[in-house]
């Protein structure tokens, strides 16, 4: 009876060395390629199916924002006070309340006619205004909600446009105020109008905007974009008055009450 050893190899220096060794190595880095190789095909389908989730929430959040004017009590979009912590000139607090509130309608009085032709491709759903006083009843802010009936591809391209030819900054497309008799805004009409903001949504259907001027009546005079009047070194009246805080504070406040309620919008109607 003949038994044979195991066949040999060499090593590198010439020496023998079983070949056992080298096909189970073999072996264990087959295998662990082909874990490796199941891994990153698992991750790359975990990673896609994560991507689509993502795009189908931002479609959820985005029509979901897009019915808010008439699925979120007013309360909710245009709350009755306004806490303004660092909102005025020099980082001051500042308080709002709101004084009155417009009929829910469609855009053409409450806009000037340029600033309605530039806002014309995104087309108006329904137009929601509200306006507020400081705590002192020296100044009254409008602030509004155009809901539009755009996707998300011509939200981005007004705001696109907007941006690059400036029209933010232009005193021939300043908003209209909401002014509403017996109230602190009676005479806040359009020769009033001192400073604004006007903010094109991306991600919701929306345009939020606003104007500030004082609360006696008095014209305005030169008015001045919120984003120039809030400057530190803005010398203007609507500047040194601190119109441009009250602009840009309460617009800013009220989109991130409309961003708080996408997340969690009220079943009761408005």
């Amino acid at each position: 009876m003949v038994s044979f050893g195991r066949p040999e190899g060499y090593d590198g220096d010439a020496r023998p060395r079983p070949l056992g060794r080298r096909l189970r190595s073999r072996t264990v880095a087959a295998a662990s390629c082909l874990v490796l190789g199941l891994g990153l095909i698992g991750g790359a389908l975990t990673g896609s199916w994560l991507a689509g989730d993502s795009e189908a929430r931002e479609r959820d959040a985005y029509a979901t924002a897009g019915d808010m004017w008439h699925s979120v009590p007013v309360d909710r979009l245009f709350p009755p006070g306004v806490d303004g912590q660092g909102a005025g000139p020099g980082g001051a607090d500042r308080t709002w309340t709101r004084i009155a509130v417009a009929p829910d309608g469609g855009c053409s009085d409450a806009f000037d006619p340029l600033l309605r032709q530039a806002l014309a491709p995104v087309g108006c759903e329904r137009l929601l205004r509200a306006t507020y006083t400081d705590a002192t009843q020296s100044f009254v802010t409008t602030v509004g909600l155009l809901f539009t009936d755009a996707d998300a591809t011509a939200m981005r391209a007004l705001a696109q446009r907007f941006e690059d030819e400036g029209l933010e900054d232009r005193t021939d497309l300043m908003p209209r105020p909401y002014a509403a008799e017996d109230t602190p805004a009676a005479g806040f009409g359009d020769a009033q109008r001192a400073s604004w903001t006007i903010h094109v949504l991306t991600d919701a259907p929306v345009v939020v905007y606003s104007v500030s001027g004082w609360a006696d009546g008095r014209e305005a005079g030169a008015p001045q974009p919120a984003a120039e009047a809030v400057k530190a070194d803005a010398a203007t009246d609507p500047a040194q008055a601190g119109l441009g805080h009250e602009a840009k504070g309460l617009a800013d406040r009220v989109e991130r009450a409309l961003r708080k309620n996408v997340t969690s919008p009220s079943e009761q109607p408005s």
